[in-house]
């Protein structure tokens, strides 16, 4: 099997990639390194591994490449709410436009895995969990543009959307700005975590796991085309407060205060229900804790922060 994923040395990528490989596929990751990353320096001596360095935004390059594939990553993106804001034209260009263009170009016979967000879920409804039928409210720029595409993809009738829960964990491309690895590192760095709006509430989902929903969306591929599948931790729907705590547990020394003046400019506040993915015999592999143990590890090694996208 013939892949082509895009961003292939992101965060998600970096992890993915090697995956794929070791199930026999011939992947080929497309990247403008725009970070200055190397993750994928070990795949290099895999024959079934091709890199190439360009951009999504560079249409004439992707529309050469795509008949070549029989699934499509699209994992290229600006992400998150502030990067996107910083620069709201370029954000246009390659989280829309860009997945745009691949939609057009791509064959009724090609395969598609979308990485999507639950935070299109925006505010939920107080006391319900939110499934793949809940209206979808994002309210980031972001969080629209996901939405959008998303269901691009599903009308076109040859994709599996995944809603991904925020992803913590380590990676070769790291990103310390995801809020699990953010508040891990400003544990044992800082040794105080500052909460504004502790109850919000989110849904969790290590790297390696999302890897493995990937994967289980290609094998599973007939039986999940057309449809959403929300992607996290069903042990962790948990308020700011609640994930503080539970790293407090692994660091003893971390003191939680709590804001009562001041507000979160990310309003996301949701629970959201993983069934429809569990109930196909898609089960996670790491815990939160799991997660927090292996951050603290790697934060010996990633000192100071250089690996934020703005």
């Amino acid at each position: 099997m013939n892949v082509l994923v895009s961003g292939g040395a992101g965060y998600i990528g970096s992890i993915l990639i090697p995956v794929f490989l070791r199930k026999g596929f011939r992947v080929t990751a497309l990247d403008n390194l725009v970070y200055g990353q190397t993750p994928l320096l070990d795949c290099c001596s895999d024959p079934n591994f091709q890199f190439i360095r360009g951009d999504i935004c560079d249409f004439s390059l992707v529309n050469s490449l795509l008949p070549n594939f029989d699934v499509v990553i699209p994992l290229a993106a600006i992400v998150g709410a502030p990067a996107c804001d910083r620069n709201r034209m370029l954000a246009r260009l390659v989280n829309y436009d860009a997945h745009m263009n691949i939609i057009d170009k791509l064959s009724n016979d090609q395969r598609v895995v979308f990485p999507t967000t639950n935070s299109g879920y925006g505010v939920g409804q107080i006391n319900a969990e939110c499934t793949e039928e809940s209206p979808l409210r994002p309210i980031s720029e972001y969080g629209r543009t996901k939405v959008d595409i998303e269901k691009a993809f599903l009308d076109k009738r040859n994709a599996v959307t995944l809603r991904l829960a925020t992803v913590f964990g380590m990676s070769p491309r790291m990103r310390m700005d995801l809020l699990v690895n953010d508040f891990v590192y400003r544990a044992i760095t800082d040794k105080v975590l500052v909460l504004f709006e502790e109850h919000f509430r989110r849904n969790y989902i290590h790297v390696r796991d999302v890897a493995k929903a990937f994967l289980f969306a290609i094998d599973y591929y007939d039986k999940m085309n057309g449809e959403p599948y929300n992607v996290g931790l069903s042990t962790a729907n948990l308020s700011k407060k609640e994930l503080a705590t539970n790293i407090k547990k692994h660091v003893p020394e971390l003191n939680i205060q709590t804001a009562e003046i001041g507000e979160d400019p990310d309003k996301r506040n949701y629970v959201v229900s993983n069934r429809k993915i569990e109930q196909l015999g898609w089960q996670p592999d790491y815990s939160l804790d799991d997660g927090i143990k292996e951050l603290i590890k790697g934060y010996r090694i990633l000192r100071p922060n250089i690996f934020v996208n703005i």
